[in-house]
C-alpha cells in the first residue's frame, strides 16, 4: 500500500515552521564545563527536553524529560502560563522555558504548573512539592533557594524541597507579584517580573495593579455556552497597569524602590549583577525620554547614572542596560545617525555596524549582534552578525554570510548560523576561536530550496528578496502574477539572509506566482533614521511596498496588472491598506489579523509611533482603515478582500477584523471573513495552520483570475 506524501504545508505546521527538534535556549557554565539547551526527540515533536554538552568529553546527554517526568499524561496549562507563551509566541510543550544558577549547576522549570530541578553536573531531577500553578521558577545565584510565583504571589522555596513561603502575596485580586504586565511582555520584551541579589538573599519584585486597566472580554462564539475570558488590554490612550519595584528579603522585609514614576511609569528593563548596584531603564509614557537609574537596595532611593532623549522615540534593546566588569553602563544608543554600542560615555562602534542587541560583557570586550551600517547595506542584505568589540575596535566573530547570534561565557561560545544555502541553522561551539563541538539538531528538512535573490528596490534601495517558481525558466521573459508577501513594520524584518526564512514564500511562488518581499522605511536593521520614518505616518510602509514593487518590474518578469499582497498581524493592516488605498497597484488582498483601528491597539506599541490618540485624532484617522464615519478608503474600484482572524486572539482582538468587516459591508464593498475559532494570535493548530494556506491560495488564483 502506498501513502500520499505529506504536503508541504501540513509539514509546515506540523513541524512548527522547521523549528521543532532544533536546539535552543542555551546557557554556558562559566567554568566552561557545560552548555545547556532546549531540544525536542524529532522534528515533529512539540516536547523539549532539557539537555547538557559536556564540554571535556563532548557528550550529550539528557537532564530532564518532560514525558517521564508527568508520567505520559498531558500537559495542564494555567490560563497565566497559556497568556505567558502567547505573550512569547511559543507554540512548544514540555520544558519551553528554564533558569538555571549561576555556577549552571542547577536548573529550575515548570511542567504542568508543577515545580521541577535538574543537578545538571550530577544528571538527577527532582520534582518540588510546592502550590500551584507554578510560573517562572528561578534558582538563587548560590543555588540554594528557588523563587516562582503562583496566585499573584512570589514565593520561595528551599532547593531541597524545604521551607516554602510567600514573600509577597497579592493585596487584591487585580494585583500580582513577580510577573510582567501584559505591554512589558507584549511590547517592551520584559518577561520577567523578579530578579535575584547576586549575593541571593533578597529580590527585586515587581507589583503590577491592573485595576486601571480597562476590562475586555473575549468569548468562543463556538461555545455559546462556555463563559467569556475577561482580560485587562490597555489600549492606545487609556491607563497602563500600576508598576511598581520593591527589595524584597528572604525573611519578607520589603523597601520600596523609588524613582518619579508619574513621569517615567514604564519600568523597561531590570539589571542585577556583581559588577554593581541595581540598575533600571524607566521610559517616559511617549517614550521620548528615560533614564538610566542605580538602586540603593538598603534605603530604596535611586540616581541618575544616565538620561536619553529623542524628537521620536526611544527604542528598547536586548541585553542592556547593564554594567561592565569594571561599573561602567553598557547601553546601545543612537548617536550622529547611528546606532551605536556605549560603554560609560564613549561610543565604541560608528556608522560602518547598526548595533541590534548586547550577548555577552566581559572583561576583554562586549559580544553584539550588528547588521551592516546603511552605508554597507547593499554588500550584506539581510545579514546579522556576531561581532567583539572593546576600545582597540571591531572583530566580526561569524563569517560566513548569514544570520548569526551567540550565547557567551567562561571563554566557551556558542554561535548560532542560519545561512541561504543550509535549511535550519548549525549551532557550533567555539573555544579559544576554534570550533570544539557541535550541537546536533533533529529539526526536518523543509525539501523545499527557496530560489530566491536578495536585492534592493527604488531609489529608497529598499531591501527586498525575489522568489520564482523552482519550475520557472532561466531563458524566459513570460510575466507571472505577483504576491507580495511582507510584514513591513515596525520589529518585523522579513529580508533575511537565511534558508527557513523564505519557505513559505517560496511555496507561494511554487503556486505559480513571483513573489517579492520587501523591508520599507519602519522595519528594523538598517538606520534609526529609517526605522523612525513611520512617526505618525505608518502610510509611508505602503509606499516602499509600491516603489520596491514597480523598480523590480523593470528588472524582474512580474505582471503588473495581476498584483495580490498578503500578511499577518502588521502584514495584514498593509495587506487592507494596500488594496483599500491603492487599488489601482493592488488587485487583491489577505488580511490576516489585521490591526484596523489603531485605537483599539495597546498603549507601548501605538502611541510610541502614533501618539497618544486624544492628542492626535487626525493621526489615527490617517492610518487606521476603519474611522467612526466608515472606511478610510477611496470608493473605487473595488478589490477582493479576504479577512481573516482568530476568534480568541487577545493581542489583536477580533473587532478590529468585525469594524472593518461592517464598514465594507456598510459601503457595499464585497469582501470575505474566515473567522479561526479557538485560534490566537499565533496558529499552532496544525490543520488550521495547513489549510489556511491552501485557502488563501485558493483566493488568489479565483481574484487575478488564475486557473
Amino acid at each position: 500500500m502506498t501513502t500520499e506524501p505529506v504536503s508541504f504545508p501540513r509539514r509546515h505546521a506540523r513541524t512548527q515552521r522547521f523549528t521543532l527538534g532544533a536546539p535552543r535556549a542555551f546557557t554556558v557554565a562559566p567554568d566552561a564545563s557545560r552548555v545547556v539547551f532546549l531540544r525536542s526527540g524529532s522534528g515533529t515533536d512539540r516536547a523539549h527536553a532539557l539537555w547538557t554538552l559536556d564540554l571535556d568529553d563532548r557528550t550529550e546527554r539528557l537532564a530532564a524529560d518532560p514525558r517521564a517526568l508527568l508520567g505520559g499524561a498531558a500537559e495542564d496549562l494555567s490560563p497565566e502560563e497559556r497568556a505567558r507563551r502567547e505573550r512569547s509566541r511559543e507554540g512548544g510543550a514540555g520544558i519551553v522555558g528554564y533558569a538555571t544558577d549561576a555556577a549552571v549547576e542547577l536548573a529550575s522549570f515548570a511542567l504542568s504548573g508543577r515545580l521541577f530541578t535538574a543537578e545538571l553536573r550530577a544528571g538527577t531531577t527532582r520534582e518540588l512539592r510546592v502550590p500551584g500553578p507554578v510560573i517562572d521558577p528561578r534558582p538563587s545565584p548560590d543555588g540554594r533557594h528557588i523563587a516562582y510565583v503562583t496566585g499573584g504571589a512570589l514565593r520561595v522555596v528551599g532547593a531541597e524541597g524545604d521551607g516554602d513561603r510567600a514573600l509577597a502575596e497579592p493585596e487584591e485580586q487585580s494585583v500580582t507579584y513577580g510577573l510582567a504586565e501584559f505591554v512589558a511582555a507584549e511590547e517592551m520584551g520584559r518577561a520577567r517580573g523578579f530578579w535575584w541579589a547576586p549575593e541571593s538573599d533578597r529580590l527585586l519584585v515587581a507589583r503590577a495593579d491592573d485595576a486601571p486597566v480597562g476590562q475586555w472580554w473575549i468569548s468562543d462564539p463556538a461555545q455559546p455556552g462556555r463563559e467569556p475570558a475577561h482580560v485587562r488590554y490597555p489600549a492606545a490612550g487609556t491607563a497602563n497597569a500600576d508598576v511598581r519595584l520593591f527589595v524584597i528579603g528572604l525573611d519578607g522585609a520589603r523597601t520600596e524602590v523609588v524613582w518619579d514614576r508619574e513621569r517615567y511609569p514604564y519600568l523597561a528593563r531590570v539589571h542585577w549583577s556583581q559588577a554593581g548596584a541595581p540598575l533600571l531603564l524607566v521610559q517616559a509614557r511617549d517614550q521620548r525620554s528615560q533614564l538610566y537609574l542605580a538602586v540603593d537596595p538598603d534605603a530604596g532611593t535611586t540616581r541618575m547614572v544616565h538620561a536619553d532623549e529623542d524628537p521620536t522615540w526611544l527604542d528598547l534593546f536586548p541585553g542592556v542596560p547593564c554594567w561592565s566588569p569594571s561599573g561602567q553602563l553598557v547601553r546601545i544608543a543612537d548617536e550622529g545617525g547611528a546606532r551605536v554600542l556605549a560603554v560609560g560615555e564613549r561610543p565604541l562602534t560608528g556608522p560602518q555596524l547598526h548595533v541590534r542587541a548586547v550577548l555577552d560583557v566581559s572583561d576583554d570586550d562586549v559580544l553584539v549582534s550588528a547588521s551592516a551600517g546603511a552605508e554597507a547595506a547593499e554588500a550584506e542584505i539581510g545579514e546579522v552578525h556576531v561581532y567583539r568589540v572593546n576600545e582597540l575596535g571591531v572583530e566580526r566573530v561569524s563569517q560566513e554570510a548569514g544570520v548569526h547570534s551567540a550565547v557567551r561565557a567562561g571563554g566557551v561560545t556558542v554561535l548560532v548560523s542560519a545561512t541561504p544555502d543550509r535549511p535550519g541553522a548549525r549551532v557550533r561551539v567555539l573555544q579559544g576561536g576554534k570550533q570544539t563541538a557541535i550541537i546536533a539538531s533533529r529539526a526536518e528538512d523543509p525539501g523545499l530550496t527557496p530560489r530566491v535573490t536578495l536585492t534592493q528596490g527604488g531609489a529608497r534601495k529598499i531591501p527586498c528578496a525575489v522568489l520564482m517558481p523552482t519550475d520557472y525558466p532561466h531563458d524566459t521573459s513570460t510575466a507571472l502574477p505577483v504576491l507580495l508577501d511582507p510584514y513591513g513594520g515596525p520589529h518585523g524584518p522579513r529580508v533575511l539572509a537565511a534558508h527557513n526564512a523564505h519557505l513559505t514564500s517560496q511555496w507561494f511562488a511554487d503556486q505559480g506566482f513571483a513573489v517579492v518581499v520587501a523591508d520599507g522605511r519602519g522595519t528594523p536593521g538598517r538606520s534609526p533614521a529609517w526605522e523612525k520614518a513611520v512617526h505618525h505616518d505608518f502610510t509611508v510602509t505602503l509606499e516602499d511596498q509600491i516603489e520596491a514593487l514597480h523598480d523590480l518590474a523593470k528588472t524582474y518578469p512580474l505582471d503588473l496588472d495581476r498584483v495580490a499582497v498578503r500578511g499577518w498581524s502588521y502584514g495584514g493592516y498593509l495587506a487592507a491598506l494596500a488594496v483599500l488605498r491603492r487599488p489601482d497597484v493592488f488587485h487583491a488582498g489577505i488580511a490576516g489579523a489585521p490591526v484596523t483601528d489603531w485605537r483599539l491597539y495597546d498603549t507601548h506599541y501605538t502611541e510610541r509611533y502614533l501618539g497618544d490618540p486624544a492628542a492626535h485624532p487626525e493621526t489615527y484617522a490617517k492610518n487606521s482603515l476603519v474611522t467612526d464615519t466608515g472606511l478610510s478608503a477611496p470608493a473605487e474600484p473595488h478589490r477582493p478582500l479576504m479577512i481573516v482572524h482568530g476568534l480568541a486572539d487577545d493581542n489583536v482582538v477580533v473587532a478590529h477584523a468585525l469594524r472593518l468587516s461592517s464598514a465594507l459591508l456598510a459601503a457595499g464593498r464585497p469582501h470575505e471573513v474566515l473567522p479561526l475559532s479557538g485560534v490566537t494570535h499565533m496558529t499552532p493548530q496544525e490543520q488550521v495552520a495547513e489549510n489556511l494556506l491552501l485557502l488563501q491560495v485558493d483566493f488568489l488564483k479565483r481574484s487575478l483570475g488564475l486557473a
